[in-house]
C-alpha cells in the first residue's frame, strides 16, 4: 500500500507556554482517534508547539482506506412483509441480494476504500472545533454568535499536506493551503512548504525552531554558558526553562545584571521577581549567596548583540525590585508580635474561629509535643514561641504581594528582630513538608511546630465533621496527613495519633505514602486490623518486617496454612476456646462472659477440660504426631512470638512464626480435622484456632493477599 507523510500545522497567534506541552498531547490522541475510525494507522506521529503555532507529521500515513466488508443482520425470512421492506430501505439492497442464513436475512455490503485526503479533510475540521484548551476565545464579527468557532487565540492559517498535495479543510472562513510564516520578525513574510520533509528545515532557516525539546537545550545550555563566562552558577530551573523555550521560536539567552545594593532583601523574593514576574534566570557566586545578576531570554537575534534588550530588561527588573526592597523595609519596622496580633481578626474557618485562635492552639500542642519528649531535645518555651510568630507574616506587605513566601518571610523578620535561631528556623520551616519529595523538618523546635500546625489542622477539621470527601479535599487535609507521617517516621518519633475516623485517614495515607517505596498495602491494613497500634514508627517497622517474611519461601508457605485453617474456622463458625455440644445441640462459645444459655453444665471440671482442649494440651496417647508436633510448637512459638512484639522485635516474631511453618503442613497432610469423633473433631478445630491466634498476635493474616 502506498504511503506518505502528512503535515498539519495551525497557526495563531500567541499560545500560552503552559498549555503547549498538554496541547502536544491532546492533538496527537485527537488525531489518532480520528484514523483508527477511519480505519488508518500512521506509522508514528510527531507533535510540535511553538508560541504561533501547533501541528504533528504523521510518518508513513496510507493513501487511502482499506476496503470492508460489513455485514448486518436483518429480520427472520419469515417475518411480515413489512420488516422486510424496512430492511431492505435501510440497506438500499434488494431481497434477491440478501444472505439467507438458518432463515434469517443478512445485508452484506461491500465498502471500497477512500482516499485519506478526504477522510483527513473532515477529521482535521472536527479536532479544530473540538479541541479542549483549557481557555479558549471567539473573535471578530463571528463571535457575536454563540456557535462561532473558538480557539486558544485567534487562529490564522492551516496547513494539511499529504505528501505534497494540499487537505481541503475549511473552518470558519478559513482554508487549508501550503503556506505559512517564519519567525514575525525576523521573516514575517509567507513561506511555501512542499510538505512534511521540508518543513522543520525550511522554518529553521527563518529563525523558527519547531521542536520544544531543542529549544530547551538552547536555553539551558547557553545559560549555563554565560553564567560560567563570568564566574557564577547558573541556578537551575526546568520549569523556567520549559516556560522561556514556550515563549520563544529563536531563543537567544543574554545576561544582565542589577543593582547589588538590592542584595539586603531575602534571596528568595528576588529570585521570585525574576521567575514570577520577568522569567528570569538567577545566578549564584562561589560562596553560593546570591549574585546581582540574571539571565532573560530573548525571541530575537538582535544586531546590537542585544545591548538594548539587556537594558530595558534591567530597568524593569530594578523597578520590581525597588518595591520588593519597599515592603521589606516597611515589614521589617514591625515587631512580629505587634504583626501576630492583627491576626485576631482574620477569620480563619467560620466553624474555626480565628487566625489567632488557631495560633493559640498550635502554641499548647507544640509546647505539650516538648513537655511530653515526644519530640526529643525540643525546648517548650522555644516551641511556644515559634508557634506564636508562625502566622505573624500573613498580615506583612511581603507575604500579601508574594503568598508563596509565608513562613520564609515570618522566619527572615524573626531572625531580624532578634528571635533565637531555633525559633526563627521553626517560622520559617513550619509548613514543611509540602509535597512529597519536599525537604522534611529534623530541628527539634521546627518539628514540634510542623506537627503541631498539621495535627491541629486535621483535629479541627474532623472534629467539626468535615473531612475529605472523594475528590475534594478544599482544606489540603491529605496533605496535611502526609506531612504528619513524613515528619514521624522521618524522625523516629512515638506519637499517639488518635482513634476513630482520623486513625483510619492515616491509615489511607500511610498506604499512599509507603506505595512508593514498595511496601504492600495489604500489609499495612493486616497490622491496623489488629486494633491498638496508633504508633506509625512501630506501624512501619511491623510492616517491614512482615513484607519481608510473606515475601520469603516460609512466609509464604505459613501465609496458605494459615488460609486453610481460617476457611475451615470460618466454615464452622469456630472460635477458640469452644465446647463441643452432643450430636445434634449447638456449641457452647466459652468466652468468659456470662453465658446466655440455661441448664448446661458450666462445672469447673469442665471448664478445665475446655481450657486444655483449647490450647491443645492434654493430648490422649494415640493422637496422632503431627498433632503433636503442631501442640509443642505452638506452646513455645506462641510466647516467643508474644514477647518479640512486646519489645517491638518484629523480625523475632516473624520467626517465631516460621518454626510454625513445616509443624501446620504436616498437621494438613497427616491429620484429618473434622473426625467422626465430635471430641477429637473439637479438640483439633480448636488447636487450629488457636494456630490462627498465635498468627494474629503480630498481624491479621486474613487481611494479606496471595
Amino acid at each position: 500500500m502506498s504511503r506518505a507523510d502528512f503535515l498539519l500545522e495551525l497557526l495563531s497567534e500567541e499560545i500560552p507556554a503552559r498549555m503547549q506541552a498538554r496541547a502536544r498531547n491532546d492533538l496527537a490522541r485527537m488525531f489518532a482517534e480520528e484514523l483508527a475510525k477511519a480505519g488508518l494507522e500512521a506509522e508514528e506521529i510527531e507533535t510540535f508547539a511553538t508560541p504561533r503555532r501547533l501541528g504533528l507529521i504523521a510518518r508513513g500515513l496510507p493513501l487511502a482506506t482499506a476496503a470492508v466488508s460489513e455485514e448486518l443482520k436483518g429480520p427472520r425470512s419469515s417475518a411480515p412483509p413489512q420488516a422486510l421492506e424496512g430492511f431492505l430501505r435501510k440497506t438500499g439492497l434488494t431481497q434477491d441480494q440478501l444472505v439467507d442464513r438458518d432463515g434469517v436475512y443478512f445485508a452484506v455490503i461491500d465498502k471500497p476504500g477512500q482516499p485519506s485526503a478526504a477522510v483527513l479533510g473532515g477529521a482535521i475540521e472536527r479536532i479544530i472545533r473540538n479541541f479542549p484548551w483549557p481557555k479558549s476565545m471567539r473573535w471578530g464579527a463571528a463571535s457575536a454568535s454563540n456557535a462561532s468557532l473558538r480557539w486558544v487565540r485567534p487562529l490564522q492559517g492551516i496547513v494539511a499536506l499529504l505528501g505534497d498535495a494540499i487537505v481541503p479543510v475549511e473552518v470558519e472562513g478559513l482554508t487549508s493551503g501550503a503556506t505559512t510564516v517564519g519567525h514575525r520578525f525576523h521573516h514575517p513574510g509567507p513561506i511555501t512548504l512542499g510538505g512534511a520533509s521540508d518543513y522543520a528545515e525550511k522554518l529553521r532557516a527563518c529563525h523558527v525552531i519547531i521542536d520544544a525539546d531543542e529549544r530547551a537545550t538552547i536555553i539551558r545550555d547557553r545559560a549555563r554558558g554565560l553564567a560560567a563566562e563570568t564566574g557564577l552558577t547558573l541556578v537551575e530551573d526546568e520549569g523556567l526553562v520549559a516556560e522561556n523555550a514556550g515563549l520563544t521560536e529563536w531563543p537567544v539567552p543574554l545576561l544582565g545584571r542589577f543593582d547589588a545594593d538590592y542584595l539586603d532583601v531575602p534571596p528568595e523574593v528576588i529570585q521570585l521577581t525574576a521567575r514570577t514576574n520577568q522569567k528570569y534566570f538567577v545566578l549564584r557566586d562561589d560562596s553560593g549567596e546570591l549574585a546581582p545578576a540574571f539571565i532573560c531570554t530573548a525571541n530575537i537575534e538582535a544586531s546590537d548583540g542585544g545591548a538594548a534588550i539587556v537594558a530595558g530588561n534591567q530597568r524593569v527588573l530594578a523597578a520590581r525590585l525597588s518595591d520588593a526592597r519597599f515592603f521589606w523595609e516597611q515589614d521589617l519596622k514591625i515587631p512580629l508580635d505587634e504583626q501576630a496580633a492583627k491576626l485576631s481578626g482574620i477569620v480563619f474557618h467560620e466553624k474555626l474561629g480565628t487566625v489567632a485562635e488557631r495560633v493559640g492552639r498550635i502554641a499548647d500542642l507544640a509546647e505539650w509535643l516538648a513537655i511530653e519528649a515526644i519530640v526529643p531535645g525540643c525546648d517548650p518555651d522555644h516551641a511556644r514561641r515559634a508557634a506564636e510568630l508562625s502566622k505573624a507574616d500573613l498580615v506583612t506587605g511581603m507575604v500579601g504581594e508574594f503568598p508563596e513566601l509565608q513562613g520564609l518571610i515570618g522566619g527572615y523578620l524573626a531572625e531580624a528582630q532578634g528571635e533565637p535561631k531555633a525559633v526563627a528556623q521553626a517560622v520559617r520551616d513550619h509548613y514543611k513538608p509540602v509535597g512529597q519529595g519536599d525537604e522534611v523538618p529534623t530541628a527539634p523546635v521546627t518539628v514540634a511546630v510542623a506537627l503541631a500546625d498539621k495535627l491541629d489542622t486535621l483535629r479541627q477539621f474532623f472534629g467539626a465533621g468535615m473531612p475529605p470527601t472523594g475528590s475534594k479535599d478544599p482544606f489540603a487535609l491529605r496533605r496535611a496527613a502526609l506531612g504528619v507521617i513524613q515528619i514521624v517516621t522521618e524522625n523516629g518519633l512515638r506519637l499517639p495519633i488518635a482513634e476513630g475516623d482520623l486513625l483510619d485517614f492515616f491509615a489511607d495515607r500511610l498506604k499512599v505514602q509507603q506505595r512508593e517505596a514498595g511496601v504492600r498495602h495489604d500489609l499495612i491494613d493486616a497490622v491496623f486490623a489488629l486494633g491498638g497500634e496508633d504508633d506509625l514508627v512501630r506501624v512501619l517497622a511491623r510492616v517491614s518486617a512482615l513484607q519481608a517474611f510473606v515475601e520469603g519461601g516460609e512466609g509464604a508457605n505459613l501465609l496458605a496454612g494459615y488460609k486453610r485453617a481460617a476457611n475451615i474456622l470460618k466454615k464452622e463458625n469456630w472460635d477458640l476456646p469452644r465446647v463441643m455440644a452432643s450430636p445434634g445441640e449447638q456449641a457452647i462459645p466459652q468466652t468468659g462472659e456470662e453465658d446466655p444459655l440455661v441448664g448446661i453444665d458450666q462445672s469447673p471440671a469442665l471448664a478445665a477440660s475446655v481450657a486444655g482442649q483449647a490450647l491443645g494440651s492434654d493430648l490422649p496417647a494415640d493422637a496422632p504426631a503431627a498433632e503433636r508436633a503442631l501442640v509443642m510448637v505452638l506452646d513455645e512459638a506462641e510466647p516467643r512470638a508474644r514477647k518479640a512484639v512486646e519489645e517491638e522485635d518484629f523480625g523475632g516474631a516473624m520467626a517465631a512464626l516460621a518454626s510454625l511453618r513445616g509443624p501446620i503442613d504436616a498437621f494438613f497432610e497427616q491429620v484429618t480435622v473434622n473426625d467422626a469423633d465430635t471430641d477429637v473433631r473439637r479438640r483439633r478445630l480448636n488447636l487450629l484456632a488457636r494456630f490462627r491466634n498465635a498468627v494474629h498476635g503480630v498481624a491479621d493474616f486474613s487481611r494479606i493477599e496471595g
